[in-house]
């Protein structure tokens, strides 16, 4: 008997391990449940609860194929191994297939479970699911690891160049094995737990099923994708792909979404237009986070890439901070992003970058107290992809922007935000403001008078200040 255990990749379609295990013989699944692991990673609520009712959905697609579904709930990751173990003495389970999670503690847990398995003469198959290519395949010359974006991705264009990542054929459903599964009904229990503080208005922006997904996906290639290039940095538009949360959660695969890229190709490798591109990129920087975060696994343990910016003296500013979390910092477009990502559980992608830098730089905040507040509230808060944009923002990670480089949220706010749109949604307390006064509405020459806190920082003079921060290093 095989057991596929579901992690984070909660879809039938192009499903590494599910393949392979079914390839093997008769399966069965296992999802657990950690919500207290959950909570010592800072994983949002609305983001739980995305999961959660993709599980309701996934239950049923797994009865299609007639793999009976086990639920355990086991608090904590150091519990897991052993309950596992039990559980393939119980069924007379031979082998545990399931998709590599690339976190210090998941490969840590995945090792324990190894070693009680092959004590009694069990396997464990992990397989690469979540990265176009396997961590620790993409070398350069010297067989180390890329800490370089460029040369990275031009290693990734050239393999891709040979050949494009291939999906998984369908899967067939299997003989009804006619055994008595008990779920454990805790599931209902913890949707219920974390739909309690979410409105069905949050949810509704979030629709589950990886039909939903991959119909997000063929709109975008469809409709949007060409116009990626151009319109991707303007917060108002409908310009991006929305699926990070997707596949975050492995509702999508990383591979359905080259395919689709160059489905006009053929499956081949062959860019047409600026806009393919620059989404490839951005789904390869995607994967040189992941790479890196395999390669260098300090980063998840709360230490900057480059060793020598621990050194920097941070400033304890609680009331800053919490004006940044709650955007009440008087600098509209870093207030409109606080506001987007507390409202929606997501935040532009360029807003993401104005944000980040606003509280490391301008008001020199450790980045790692950002970096937690976005995984407590981002519905695709992903370990690797958080880590390293908070870390390229903070000049403190990999291939990280020079420390000289600081974004002036005013004038990005003023570029990429022109005539105030995305400023008027997420703070309608200046919605009644022209173009240009709603971007520096405390002006001097405005004088105006307005139910909206003044700036908490000088652009100017925090600039220098963080500057002088690095430099000293």
């Amino acid at each position: 008997m095989q057991l596929i255990w579901f992690r984070q990749d909660l879809r039938i379609q192009d499903h590494t391990a599910l393949w392979h295990a079914t390839q093997a013989g008769s399966c069965i699944a296992l999802i657990i449940i950690s919500p207290e692991q959950w909570a010592l990673h800072n994983d949002a609520a609305v983001k739980i609860d995305f999961y959660l009712r993709q599980l309701q959905v996934f239950k049923t697609q797994l009865q299609a194929l007639n793999i009976p579904l086990i639920i355990r709930h086991i608090p904590f990751w150091k519990d897991i191994p052993q309950s596992i173990f039990q559980l393939t003495q119980q069924f007379n389970i031979n082998c545990i297939h399931a998709n590599i999670e690339l976190g210090v503690n998941e490969l840590k847990r995945d090792a324990q479970l190894q070693k009680l398995l092959e004590k009694d003469n069990k396997s464990l198959e992990l397989y690469h699911d979540r990265t176009l290519f396997p961590v620790g395949s993409i070398r350069n010359k010297s067989n180390l690891p890329y800490q370089v974006f460029g040369a990275f991705k031009k290693n990734c264009y050239e393999r891709m160049n040979v050949s494009l990542p291939l999906c998984y054929p369908q899967i067939e459903a299997q003989p009804d094995l006619e055994c008595d599964f008990l779920e454990d009904e805790s599931v209902c229990t913890f949707t219920e737990l974390y739909s309690d503080h979410l409105s069905i208005e949050l949810q509704n922006l979030w629709p589950v099923s990886e039909e939903y997904a991959l119909t997000l996906l063929d709109n975008f290639i469809h409709d949007k994708v060409i116009h990626y290039e151009k319109e991707r940095n303007f917060p108002r538009l409908d310009s991006t792909s929305q699926l990070s949360p997707y596949l975050n959660l492995g509702i999508i695969s990383i591979r359905q979404c080259i395919q689709a890229l160059f489905r006009r190709q053929h499956g081949q490798f062959s860019i047409e237009h600026l806009g393919q591109q620059t989404w490839l990129d951005e789904l390869l920087w995607r994967e040189f986070y992941q790479h890196i975060l395999f390669d260098f696994p300090q980063v998840s343990k709360h230490q900057p890439f480059k060793a020598d910016t621990q050194k920097i003296q941070w400033r304890n500013a609680p009331k800053d901070l919490a004006a940044w979390q709650q955007g009440q910092t008087g600098i509209p477009i870093v207030d409109a992003g606080m506001r987007q990502l507390l409202a929606t559980g997501w935040m532009h992608n360029r807003i993401r970058m104005i944000t980040a830098m606003f509280l490391t730089k301008n008001l020199l905040i450790d980045w790692r107290l950002g970096e937690q507040w976005f995984m407590q509230h981002l519905i695709d808060g992903d370990l690797a992809a958080n880590n390293g944009g908070w870390q390229w923002c903070a000049s403190t990670g990999t291939d990280s922007v020079p420390y000289f480089r600081i974004f002036n949220p005013l004038s990005q706010s003023q570029k990429f935000d022109m005539h105030g749109d995305y400023i008027r949604q997420w703070v309608p307390e200046l919605a009644h403001l022209d173009a240009k006064a709603i971007h520096e509405p405390y002006a001097k020459k405005l004088n105006l008078v307005l139910n909206y806190p003044r700036p908490i920082a000088d652009l100017k003079q925090t600039r220098i200040r963080a500057i002088e921060a690095f430099r000293n290093l």
